[in-house]
């Protein structure tokens, strides 16, 4: 029988003894052991495994069932490293602030009394050990009675306690820490979450004697807050960094392997295709959690996309359109498949996100966009991944930010199969309902330029979309280039009238420009013997649109 995919599975002792299908990912332990720092930082995407790589070191180290826990590694890489005499040498504190959103501060506050009563809790066996103060002081975290000040250094104490209980140094682990400061922002109680978990995490992981190492996890590094000030015995490893880049996501092996596993390899290029594309370093990385869900399926499509709300990057597009960004426009570039070029800071302010620039930040780290090459210091080239997540931007964003999804559908289908009055009343729709978001002069070309790349981007599988190139006597505003040889091909170009009864005139003009200017050579020196032009007018939120097959 074959074994079960660990669809969802992030304790590594269910996944091991439940016979999941499992990828060895212990080398990370040795290397962490040889090379490590006191105190590492990795971020990476959701879903991308760090949740249960933090579980995998916990049972190794913990020195609670540390024999129960050895049997968890037989047959696994660590097994035969030298490093396996560390295995159940340490007590662990092991933290998951995944779920630690809340709306305001007095519910984070709350909801980190019971996160750490239950914290200590797990902890009641050393109660016999501890002196009076330091037994009145455990209880006090137990009944949940800790003040703001006891909050912060809990974590600490927690140390100091295990520490002299076991006669050995700690090992801190601290899944998605970033959480909780994600969700202060995103609420507008950011300044309060940041001086709590500033303490919160430095009185533990700075100058702690009692810290062997800590390991941290989360999506962003917060660098200039103030969390890690006076750390530098912190290593920070994001995607832009080579070294333990094979340890989260999975590498083209491991892909080839499990696909073969569950008799799916003939499926290779599709699932390249869709859930390849990202580099970590300079190592190819796939989505896992899109691995694993298509395998279980099996079944081509978006799985990753809908796991998260994303709230941080709409509400940094929703300030860019109010400031009239020319984010939307370089939007326009990924959506034609390109690259874009960004200077990407690998330390996070979140006081810079008032910035919308930042927005490009947030895409690399969150997953969204992946690193092409560094071309000099700072700057990168940037890309959509795969299919996968260029699904995300049609169905998500642009359904936000342009409108319903469903007209996109019609729209699209009403240009390919020409008709021309059903597509222009669709479009004059659409226009209509998504411009009220834009607070701009509707005079400008580029924002209906923008707009409609936006909106034609769903086409990308069968056609080429291509944008202010250079074809015949001039520049085309947009060509929808066939895949297939034998369909239509299309040519549209714009103009904005100054008045509502110019808009027939102007949509003659921009027609009539398509052909004087020769705009439909390229295509046909490519095979494409049809090629429908479109000149199309905008006044505000109405349009008119001339056409000739």
């Amino acid at each position: 029988m074959k074994k079960v995919l660990p669809i969802g599975i992030t304790d590594f002792q269910e996944l091991i003894q439940g016979n999941y299908y499992f990828i060895d990912k212990t080398k990370l332990i040795e290397d962490m052991l040889t090379f490590g720092a006191k105190v590492t930082l990795f971020t990476r995407p959701r879903r991308f495994g760090k949740t249960l790589n933090m579980s995998m070191l916990r049972y190794f180290w913990d020195i609670q069932n540390a024999e129960e826990n050895k049997k968890l590694f037989q047959g696994l890489y660590i097994e035969n490293s030298f490093c396996f005499a560390e295995q159940g040498k340490y007590p662990v504190i092991y933290l998951s602030l995944k779920d630690m959103k809340s709306t305001s501060w007095e519910d984070c506050l709350e909801s980190m009394k019971l996160f750490i009563q239950n914290l200590f809790y797990q902890y009641r066996y050393i109660l016999p050990k501890l002196d009076f103060f330091a037994k009145a002081r455990f209880s006090k975290y137990v009944n949940g009675d800790s003040n703001l000040a006891e909050l912060s250094f809990s974590l600490k104490f927690l140390t100091e306690l295990l520490s002299e209980y076991y006669q050995v140094k700690v090992m801190l682990l601290i899944d998605e820490y970033d959480t909780p400061i994600v969700s202060g922002y995103e609420n507008g109680y950011y300044e309060d979450a940041i001086a709590f978990f500033r303490n919160f995490y430095s009185a533990a992981l700075k100058d702690n004697v009692n810290l062997q190492l800590g390991v941290m996890t989360g999506i962003l590094r917060v660098a200039k807050e103030g969390i890690f000030s006076g750390l530098n015995n912190l290593a920070v490893y994001s995607v832009l960094d080579e070294k333990y880049s094979s340890y989260f996501g999975l590498t083209e092996k491991e892909v080839k392997d499990i696909l073969d596993y569950y008799k799916l390899e003939h499926d290779i290029q599709k699932v390249k295709e869709w859930y390849d594309g990202y580099l970590f370093g300079n190592t190819e990385i796939y989505n896992p959690w899109s691995i694993i869900s298509y395998v279980a399926n099996q079944k081509i499509e978006a799985y990753w996309i809908g796991t998260s709300s994303n709230a941080l990057i709409n509400q940094m597009l929703e300030k860019a359109r109010q400031e009239q960004s020319d984010i939307f426009k370089t939007l326009e570039t990924l959506f034609q498949g390109k690259s874009i070029l960004q200077k990407i800071q690998k330390g996070s302010d979140f006081h810079d996100l008032i910035h919308v620039e930042e927005v490009w930040q947030l895409f690399l780290y969150s997953g969204y966009l992946t690193v092409g090459q560094e071309l000099e210091q700072g700057f990168y080239q940037l890309k959509i991944p795969n299919k996968e997540v260029y699904s995300f931007f049609q169905e998500s964003f642009i359904q936000k930010f342009l409108g319903n999804i469903t007209n996109f559908s019609t729209l699209v289908t009403a240009l390919v199969q020409k008709e021309w009055k059903k597509f222009e009343e669709i479009l004059q729709m659409i226009v209509m309902n998504s411009f009220s978001y834009f607070d701009i002069t509707m005079e400008d070309e580029k924002v209906y330029h923008v707009f409609m790349i936006g909106l034609l981007s769903v086409l990308q599988e069968q056609y080429y979309i291509h944008s202010n190139r250079e074809s015949g006597y001039g520049r085309y505003d947009i060509s929808i280039e066939p895949k297939d040889k034998t369909k239509s091909g299309f040519i549209l170009e714009f103009k904005t009238a100054k008045s509502k009864e110019e808009l027939e005139k102007r949509a003659r003009e921009a027609f009539l420009q398509i052909e004087e200017k020769q705009y439909d050579v390229e295509m046909k020196e490519r095979g494409i013997v049809d090629i429908v032009k479109l000149g199309i007018a905008f006044c505000g939120k109405t349009l008119k649109v001339e056409v000739q097959e």
